[in-house]
């Protein structure tokens, strides 16, 4: 065992798995330690450490709205994607459907499509849309949180279809012999058993449509900014640590989302 432990083989293995992992980690921690540099002109090594930059990213007006409207707009998405994406992942699980596998690959398209493309699209579409029924739809919020929950829908149907694949259907059986209806048993029984899947979903959509910058670029109206946007807009006029200190935010609340829901519903189940 000792042998195998110290083959080069294993060595090199887990250096590169190291590697990778820094690799990953290394902009992170870049952007959490210019946070706290005391000047306002990023420069190595740094005159000091200061926490104004957090203070100056909260009271900066642009960065607040668009936090809130990043917020709302994931929310909804996110409730919007679950509510179509379970069905979806329980009729090409459950049924039979003509082109099931081409349709599973269909849903799953945003996921691998560049922001850029797919933002372009929904725009063109939504300008289509409007000529040809006179709503005002492009730069509306509920064409925003449309196009948000299009990238939300990939990550409903792949994680709650892995959660449907390993269920025991037996024990849907066993409730509907016992007297369950076919509602009754799908929130009672089915629900609960797949909700990791359903956890994993919601989390991993809101953080993809609360960070989305491409496609959102295309959609907001006027007087609209979310907060990729806003960062974006500031980095145009201004690089201070103020930027990375709002990323920061970012990055802690978002982490502490994924903690406190692991710690409750385990991810590693479906993830």
């Amino acid at each position: 065992m000792t042998a195998a432990r110290l083959s080069p083989g294993r060595i090199a293995l887990n250096g590169a798995a190291m590697l990778s992992l820094g690799f990953i980690l290394l902009p992170l921690i870049f952007v959490t330690w210019l946070a706290f540099f005391r000047q306002e002109i990023p420069s190595f090594p740094p005159e000091g450490y200061s926490l104004r930059w957090f203070a100056a990213a909260a009271n900066n007006k642009a960065f607040v709205d668009g936090f809130v409207l990043s917020l709302q707009v994931g929310v909804l998405a996110t409730l919007i994607g679950l509510a179509l994406g379970v069905p979806a992942s329980l009729a090409l699980v459950r049924h039979r459907i003509v082109l099931g596998p081409a349709l599973n690959t269909f849903l799953l398209l945003p996921l691998v499509m560049p922001g850029i493309v797919l933002g372009t699209a929904i725009y063109v579409f939504q300008i289509e849309t409007e000529i040809a029924t006179g709503l005002p739809v492009l730069g509306s919020a509920a064409g925003l949180v449309a196009a948000h929950t299009l990238v939300v829908i990939p990550w409903v149907v792949k994680l709650v279809t892995a959660s449907l694949v390993g269920f025991d259907r037996t024990i849907e059986e066993a409730a509907q012999n016992l007297g369950a209806g076919p509602w009754k048993t799908f929130w009672r029984i089915t629900l609960p058993s797949i909700r990791p899947g359903l956890v994993a979903a919601g989390l991993f959509g809101f953080v993809t449509s609360f960070g989305n910058l491409e496609m959102s670029l295309f959609l907001v109206g006027p007087g609209r900014i979310t907060l990729p946007i806003a960062i974006l807009q500031y980095l145009e006029w201004k690089i201070d640590p103020a930027v990375a200190a709002a990323s920061v935010i970012q990055i802690v609340l978002i982490g502490a989302a994924m903690i406190v829901t692991d710690r409750y519903v385990k991810l590693s189940r479906v993830v």
